[in-house]
């Protein structure tokens, strides 16, 4: 992670009046935190998941959303934790709808961070074949949110 992105982080933090802030990316773990009258900022990084515990005291694995294993099907995945919007405006129509065709440049939906809106673009060509996620629900890092057949 690049040392620009982290302050631009920490000053978003800073303008949005926020003491914490986690995100992974890549396999890198950032959480800051902020507190106190020094202002003190801490950052940890991990390459890698800690590796689960195994032996008879390890409790069942955690739920992962089943994927598709059809070579013809893409995930588009969340970048970071939001709240998803899929148009952009409550009265407008949604960006894109199943059975729509997609560029990589097509906007899918968009993710506010931080008060900031992002958007979230197709990044292939296809077919939007289902909408995994719905309006204005919040949205964690790498969870599936549209299912689109390559073409």
């Amino acid at each position: 992670m690049q040392l620009d992105k982290v302050k631009e982080i920490i000053d978003l933090m800073t303008a949005n009046g926020l003491a914490e802030f986690e995100m992974e990316e890549n396999g890198v773990r950032l959480s800051i935190k902020k507190g106190g009258a020094a202002q003190v900022v801490q950052t940890v990084a991990a390459l890698a998941p800690p590796a689960p515990k195994a032996g008879p005291l390890a409790g069942p694995a955690p739920a992962v959303p089943v994927e598709d294993d059809d070579p013809r099907m893409a995930f588009i995945k969340a970048p970071f934790v939001g709240t998803l919007y899929r148009a952009p405006a409550p009265d407008a129509e949604p960006y894109v709808t199943v059975g729509q065709e997609v560029s990589p440049e097509t906007v899918l939906c968009v993710v506010e961070a931080m008060k900031v809106m992002n958007e979230i673009k197709a990044e292939i060509k296809g077919i939007v074949h289902e909408v995994l996620v719905e309006n204005a629900h919040a949205v964690q890092y790498g969870q599936p949110l549209f299912k689109i057949e390559k073409i």
